[in-house]
């Protein structure tokens, strides 16, 4: 790959993702981790509540006042000569559509752990995803200093639950107020809890140092000794190999909030992350790869966002960069055929933006636009090349949306298509009648979307009970099948952003019962983008 023209600059670049389970301290460690980088001063003061509850990835009201992530952000730094490209997901179970979208934009991912929970819903449900597309995971077993499970346990349930071998690199001393740092397997020495500067490494200490003694008293030490002895012959060595096929996941120990264990996992994605693979894509109809040092410009939208900066009307294309070398100004085709010259594209911190001169495949750019680009597009110097669509789900609740203000009814389906087309909810328009039904996975999305339309649009909207329980993408190759099905369910029809068509059941019952009816038809809990 090393003769292909900008293979250098891709291979500086670590784009990864962070997962886990609500609460288990994803944001403080994104917080940590830039500190550590030295992209921020000072780590969000993150506390129970309120205003106090407030970090750099989190730039909705919403999130700031509930201390929760319920959008995607991207996060750009510099760190030991590599480029970090940070893809901080929400944590909310809710938001589960939006963190696979991510995903498909990351080439490895860190696992939060809390270590009094070990692995929880959430956190197993987002490894799923990372497991279809064999993404690298590398464990970060946080809040070691709390009470925490037996590491023994820890590792166990890593294994069992994911199917997943764990090469522990690293080993606690105790937790919770025993807590005492941890001893790197790797070379055998102590790495001791105590306050550290943002940019600042644990002291390393060897195992026979007297200072251990003051930090640890015997029984703790030869609960240490043994258990690390024993994790060194039960557990694999780390092989580099079979963590990148996402076979074997490299553990860590530390407690973010009190930024230990910290840079040790920033050195560990800076020496053990992969940089940009190759990229599955459809190039004049036949199926092949792009490569990360390619000549040809390439990449695909992976999340749009609407409003980041309230006082612009602003849409903003997040855009994964797969090969070539982008510079601004250049010129870049969908594969339908729009054109578009890309004058000020971004790169990311938080809320945070800046010009982006030039990026490289890995790297994540912000293309403003006025509803040109949608969640899954593809852009290419030639418009020729298609990555994989990006899919969405069916939604679990559906909603009917009204405004108080019934004069206001326009409006409120303008914001509506608008925050539909970012992707974090769906909304579907009937065929007869003028309702408007909201799809989402759970009910925060409901509240959130509300919270946005009176912040953003200065709109009261209300979500009722709606008629349909159900709505399914339908399908046929059988244009008079699906025309004569479409006429006699006309109620029950509707269109989603795209104009596609979709059939609103009122029970899961109803929807199978119409299946049985009209064999020749596709009912699709899922439709690629």
């Amino acid at each position: 790959m090393t003769d292909l023209p900008f293979a250098n600059e891709a291979a500086r670049r670590r784009t990864f993702a962070i997962i886990s389970h609500p609460d288990a301290g994803k944001t403080t460690l994104t917080e940590h981790l830039l500190q550590s980088a030295g992209a921020i001063h000072l780590a969000g003061q993150v506390r129970a509540r309120g205003e106090n509850r407030r970090t750099s990835s989190d730039w909705m009201r919403i999130e700031r006042e509930r201390g929760i992530s319920v959008s995607s952000s991207v996060m750009t730094f510099e760190y030991q000569d590599l480029m970090f490209n940070l893809l901080d997901t929400p944590g909310h179970e809710d938001f589960s559509e939006d963190t696979y979208r991510t995903l498909t934009a990351a080439d490895s991912a860190v696992m939060v752990l809390d270590a009094a929970k070990g692995i929880e819903p959430q956190t197993l449900k987002l490894f799923e995803v990372c497991r279809l597309r064999d993404i690298p995971i590398l464990t970060f077993i946080n809040k070691m200093d709390r009470e925490a499970l037996d590491p023994l346990e820890l590792l166990d349930e890593i294994s069992d639950k994911l199917a997943l071998d764990v090469a522990p690199m690293q080993w606690p001393a105790g937790s919770g107020k025993r807590f005492a740092g941890v001893q790197d397997l790797r070379d055998s020495v102590f790495l001791p809890f105590e306050h550290k500067e943002g940019g600042e490494a644990s002291r390393r200490l060897a195992m026979d140092d007297p200072q251990l003694d003051a930090m640890m008293d015997e029984t703790l030490r030869e609960e240490l000794t043994e258990a690390a002895e024993l994790a060194v012959e039960a557990y694999p060595s780390f092989d580099a190999q079979s963590y990148r096929e996402g076979h074997l996941t490299p553990v860590y120990f530390g407690s973010a909030l009190r930024h230990y264990g910290v840079i040790e996992l920033l050195n560990a994605l800076a020496e053990h992350a992969p940089s940009p693979k190759t990229t599955k894509a459809i190039i004049n109809g036949q199926q092949t790869t792009t490569l990360p040092g390619g000549a040809q410009t390439a990449g695909f939208v992976f999340k749009v966002q609407a409003n980041m900066d309230p006082n612009h009307r602003d849409r903003v294309a997040f855009t994964r960069l797969a090969s070539g070398r982008f510079k601004r100004g250049m010129k870049l085709k969908t594969t339908s055929g729009k054109v578009m010259s890309i004058n000020s594209p971004m790169m990311f911190f938080a809320q945070d933006r800046g010009i982006a001169e030039e990026a490289y495949a890995g790297d994540v750019i912000g293309i403003p636009n006025h509803g040109t680009l949608r969640v899954g597009d593809s852009l290419s110097e030639s418009g020729k090349v298609q990555f994989a669509g990006i899919p969405n789900f069916a939604p679990e609740i559906l909603r009917r949306a009204r405004p108080k203000d019934p004069m206001k009814a326009k409006h409120l389906r303008k914001a509506l298509e608008s925050l539909a087309e970012e992707g974090v909810t769906q909304l579907f328009k009937p065929v007869i009648g003028a309702d408007m039904i909201l799809g989402a996975v759970g009910q925060l999305q409901i509240e959130v979307t509300a919270e946005r339309i009176a912040e953003e649009y200065k709109l009261d909207v209300l979500f009722e009970v709606s008629p349909y329980s159900v709505a399914r993408w339908i399908k046929s190759g059988d244009t008079k099948e699906l025309d004569s099905f479409m006429d006699k369910h006309k109620m029950q029809m509707a269109e989603d952003v795209d104009g596609d068509p979709v059939f609103l059941g009122k029970t899961p019952w109803e929807v199978g019962y119409a299946q049985e009816k009209f064999p020749k038809i596709e009912f699709l809990n899922t439709k690629e983008r």
